[in-house]
C-alpha cells in the first residue's frame, strides 16, 4: 500500500476514533485499514494509536503526526485539482459534506445524477450534523444551513429553509394547541442537543424573542426528534425540509407559524482554489438547478 493511502487510513481512524468506522468511511475492509496503519507505524518506527477492545486513541506521537498528515493529504488533493482544473469534463473525486437529512434528501440525488452523467467522476460524501474544517480535511464543497461566520471561503446561496414547531394530532388533541410562544412553557417539548437548537427556541422575524424551555425529552438526532414528535411525546423544533413529508401526510401539524423566525440560508462553501474544478462547477450548478425546481421544504 502506498504512503498516501496509509496516511489517509491514519487520518480516518483518528477522525472516526476506530478502525471499523474508518473502514466504512473509506469503503475499505477493517483488515485493510489495520494493515495500512500498521505499515505506517512500522515505517515511522512509532505507535500511533492506543488500542483496546473498547476504544482507539492517539498516542503522543500520533497527536504530533496528525496535523502534518492532514496537510500532506490536502496538498496532494490541491495538486490534483490544479492539474484537473484545466479539463472541461468533470472527473476525479468530488468530496462533499452536508447535514445528514438534507444530504440524504437533496445532495445525494444531485450527486447520483452527476455520476450517471460523467463516467470519469467519483464522489465521496461526509454527512454530519456539525461543521467540519473544509480546507484542512480536503473537502471540495460544503453545504451549510444557517448564518455563516466570516471567512476566506467563497459562498454561493442556493435558497432558504424555514424553522417550524410541530406536534402530532394525537398530542394536540390531548394537550391543546399553543397560540403564542409563551404557551410552550406548559407543553412537553422535545429538544435536540445538536448545534442548531437547544432549549432556547427563537421566534420573531429576526429570532430576537426566545422561549427557554424545560425539555421533557432530549435526543441527539433529527430522525429521533421527528419520530418522538410523531409518537405524540411532545412538540419539536425542526427545519421545514425535515418534516415536509410528515406534514403532508398528516402525521405532524405545524404550529405558531405567525411567530416563526426568518428562514435560514442554505449555502455552498468552497475554497477559491477549487473554483476551476469542473466537478465543483458542475455540482454547484446542479444544486442551483435543484433549488430552482422548488423550495427545500
Amino acid at each position: 500500500m502506498d504512503r498516501f493511502e496509509t496516511l489517509t487510513a491514519f487520518v480516518a481512524v483518528a477522525d472516526r476514533r476506530g478502525f471499523a468506522a474508518a473502514a466504512r468511511t473509506l469503503d475499505m475492509s477493517p483488515p485493510a485499514i489495520t494493515r495500512a496503519v500498521a505499515a505506517l507505524e512500522n515505517h515511522l518506527g512509532v505507535t500511533l494509536f492506543h488500542r483496546s477492545t473498547r476504544a482507539v486513541s492517539l498516542t503522543d506521537e500520533g497527536v504530533a503526526f496528525l496535523e502534518p498528515a492532514r496537510r500532506i493529504l490536502a496538498d496532494l488533493r490541491e495538486a490534483e485539482h490544479l492539474v484537473m482544473g484545466g479539463r472541461s469534463v468533470p472527473r476525479g473525486q468530488l468530496y462533499v459534506t452536508a447535514p445528514v437529512t438534507f444530504g440524504r434528501m437533496h445532495v445525494l440525488p444531485t450527486i447520483g445524477a452527476l455520476l450517471a452523467k460523467y463516467e470519469g467522476l467519483s464522489a465521496r460524501m461526509m454527512l454530519l450534523d456539525r461543521n467540519v474544517r473544509i480546507i484542512e480535511e480536503g473537502i471540495d464543497v460544503a453545504v451549510r444551513i444557517g448564518a455563516l461566520v466570516d471567512s476566506a471561503l467563497r459562498v454561493v446561496g442556493i435558497g432558504t429553509v424555514g424553522q417550524v414547531i410541530v406536534a402530532s394530532p394525537a398530542y394536540l388533541a390531548e394537550h391543546g394547541v399553543p397560540s403564542r410562544p409563551a404557551d410552550l412553557r406548559d407543553h412537553r417539548c422535545i429538544v435536540g442537543n445538536g448545534v442548531r437548537v437547544g432549549g432556547a427556541w427563537p421566534f420573531g422575524a429576526k429570532g430576537q424573542a426566545t422561549e427557554t424551555l424545560s425539555a421533557r425529552l432530549t435526543v441527539n438526532t433529527i430522525d429521533a426528534t421527528i419520530a418522538a414528535a410523531e409518537a405524540g411525546l411532545g412538540l419539536a423544533n425542526v427545519l421545514s425540509y425535515q418534516v415536509a413529508g410528515a406534514i403532508a401526510a398528516g402525521r405532524l401539524v405545524p404550529l405558531l407559524e405567525d411567530h416563526a423566525p426568518s428562514p435560514l440560508p442554505v449555502s455552498l462553501l468552497y475554497d477559491a482554489g477549487r473554483a476551476t474544478m469542473p466537478a465543483v462547477r458542475a455540482f454547484i450548478e446542479a444544486m442551483r438547478e435543484r433549488a430552482r425546481e422548488g423550495d427545500w421544504g
